[in-house]
């Protein structure tokens, strides 16, 4: 099928005329909100788990899959959701993925006991592979003119990048004004307001008659090898690598996915067509996105535990402390795409961006037990939140750049699918790595409250510093494959759609 062939058949014609884009930029916020739900998600329950932890009577060892459940069925079923985007429509995988993740939300707030609130989150997952993905296509078939598509993709990039630490402040505020269930329910308000634009500014279309069918043994080699992967890496950070299940999924991933690969080459409507990944700069893109995943989930995770267990800060002060990160990040990503990325392309933005997330880690490993806010945390997370900006949105924007109309919901599912795994593979590693730290300090120390509140300070340090080794991979990375020079000229990307 060719490329205009498969635009037509999934896609009604843009509007043109002064009348666009003042749309378009309508949709933008819509798709913008939609991501806001979606990675809200990521950080809002941790800072409510101890609340419903007490509320609803559940134990230490089963606390983890209240974030577990989601981050499996999220990873697992991401490629399937953008394929699903692909041949059934944008906009209607991005509704009904709004109306599920709304309706799972409200369940998982209503949840009487731990099961319930176990599933609720599963299902948030399975109707948030449907969603990011197709929110992301959305934008790439949106906003193919250079200056348009900088802007939007630097509002985006923001949002992503930004939203784990606005997720830690709202979930704070929520917890301790309101309830823990709060952190659950209030995605129904943002998704509300999302399925109304959407509804209202998003083209109808009817899906073409001859679409191509779905490839069932890839889809079933690459959700199994994702579930499996996730699985292994979530294990490996409650029961240790040594864990025969642990090691049993990882080498079964690693043969799932190996699987899903060869039959991407065989077949003729592939879930993941081979020449989505294959492109250089596309790949780098989706490089980036894995490691930066990697260092940035742990960096919130570590230092999060730091505020409140260390300072003794509050859930909103912590939630607040993150601020100066968040701006780092909104100012950066959006200049970045706008100012930057248009004139000098990703190579020296994204590699510079890893340096000065790895700075801004490396500031973090000097932090103490009585560390003030001002001068010790503020100026390591400034850094930090100014180097994922410069990451998150120009690889963002790369790796759906000229991606053809018919794969643009995949292709989006691949930057999500990456940053989820890379997210995963992070926190486990470095709990292992920082949870060895704190134990080898103790060693041969007599057991005190000062030495085991300096045992951690280690296990954080080691934690900073190993993301700190993520993101200075990253930046060797990035800068050997990303091609030199601006993006390719606009019409040489997909044609925009309304879907």
């Amino acid at each position: 099928m060719s490329q205009s062939t498969a635009a037509s058949a999934v896609a009604s014609p843009t509007p043109t005329g002064p009348a666009a884009l003042p749309r378009r930029w309508l949709i933008l916020a819509v798709i913008a909100l939609a991501q806001v739900t979606v990675v809200l998600d990521a950080t809002i329950v941790n800072i409510a788990l101890p609340s419903a932890q007490q509320d609803l009577g559940f134990s230490d060892g089963n606390r983890q899959w209240v974030v577990t459940a989601y981050a499996l069925a999220f990873g697992s079923l991401l490629l399937l959701g953008g394929r699903i985007a692909d041949l059934f429509g944008r906009r209607n995988a991005f509704l009904i993925g709004l109306f599920g993740f709304a309706l799972a939300s409200a369940a998982g707030g209503a949840a009487p006991n731990f099961e319930v609130l176990v599933a609720a989150r599963a299902l948030q997952g399975v109707f948030g592979a449907l969603l990011a993905p197709a929110a992301l296509s959305l934008l790439t078939t949106t906003f193919t003119d250079p200056g348009e598509r900088a802007k939007a993709f630097g509002v985006f990039g923001a949002v992503a990048g930004a939203g784990g630490g606005v997720g830690l402040l709202l979930g704070g505020l929520l917890t301790q004004h309101l309830d823990w269930r709060w952190c659950l329910y209030v995605n129904l308000i943002l998704a509300g307001a999302a399925i109304v634009g959407g509804f209202l500014l998003l083209g109808r279309h009817e899906p073409a008659a001859d679409r191509p069918r779905l490839d069932l043994p890839g889809t079933l080699a690459v959700s199994a090898g994702l579930f499996a992967l996730v699985y292994g890496f979530s294990r490996a950070e409650s029961d240790g690598w040594s864990d025969p299940i642990t090691y049993g999924c990882l080498i079964a991933a690693a043969a799932l996915l190996a699987v899903f690969v060869r039959i991407q080459g065989s077949v003729a409507n592939p879930l993941l067509p081979l020449r989505v990944v294959v492109d250089r700069d596309r790949g780098a893109a989706l490089l980036g996105m894995l490691i930066s995943g990697a260092g940035m989930f742990g960096m919130f995770l570590f230092l999060t535990f730091y505020m409140q267990q260390t300072l003794h800060y509050s859930p909103v002060r912590t939630g607040l402390s993150f601020l100066p990160m968040v701006f780092g990040i909104m100012i950066t990503a959006t200049s970045a795409t706008v100012i930057l990325l248009p004139r000098f392309g990703p190579k020296p933005i994204v590699p510079t961006g890893m340096g000065l997330a790895a700075l801004g880690l490396l500031y973090l490993t000097r932090l103490d037990l009585d560390s003030g806010y001002a001068g010790d945390l503020m100026p390591g997370l400034i850094a930090f939140g100014a180097g994922v900006g410069l990451v998150i949105a120009p690889c963002m924007s790369a790796a759906t750049f000229g991606v053809r109309a018919e794969d643009a919901g995949v292709a989006s599912a691949a930057v999500n699918t990456v940053q989820q795994v890379g997210g995963s593979v992070g926190i486990a590693l470095l709990s292992t790595l920082a949870a060895t730290a704190g134990s080898d300090y103790l060693d041969g120390r007599q057991s005190s409250p000062e030495a085991f509140a300096h045992a951690a300070l280690e296990s954080y340090a080691t934690a900073y510093r190993w993301s700190a080794a993520f993101f200075a991979i990253g930046l060797l990375v990035t800068a050997v494959l990303f091609r030199p020079g601006a993006p390719a000229p606009a019409s040489k990307t997909a044609p925009a759609v309304h879907m």
